[in-house]
């Protein structure tokens, strides 16, 4: 499936089971609370916070559909082709960081 297809199909999902979008601003607080959760989840398993008996069942794959579920909704409901934009953002990156991490020294394996 291709960002323009997932837009069409979260689209029909929200016109179908959704009713109807929730506004820009909700969908924004939304958004943030489901960047807060994959926050969570990685912060205690790859970071060096403990994991709680809570969140060792929790499935990152999951928590980040949220994540793009949501990005989908905002593009729809703004009219934004995300499919096109994110061609441009590459590209755009491309050009600009071309070489840049390959002399970035940080990044050098030591």
């Amino acid at each position: 499936m291709n960002i323009r297809n997932a837009q069409k199909t979260v689209d029909d999902w929200i016109n179908k089971y959704g009713v109807r979008y929730f506004d820009e601003l909700t969908n924004m607080a939304i958004l943030t609370e489901e960047v807060g959760e994959v926050a969570r989840i990685i912060s205690r398993r790859y970071g060096e916070q403990s994991e709680k008996k809570s969140d060792k069942n929790k499935d990152l794959g999951q928590e980040l559909a949220d994540v793009l579920f949501v990005v989908l909704c905002l593009a729809n409901q703004t009219g934004i082709d995300l499919q096109q934009a994110f061609k441009k953002n590459l590209l755009a990156k491309t050009e600009r960081d071309h070489d840049r991490h390959h002399n970035n020294k940080k990044l050098k394996n030591e």
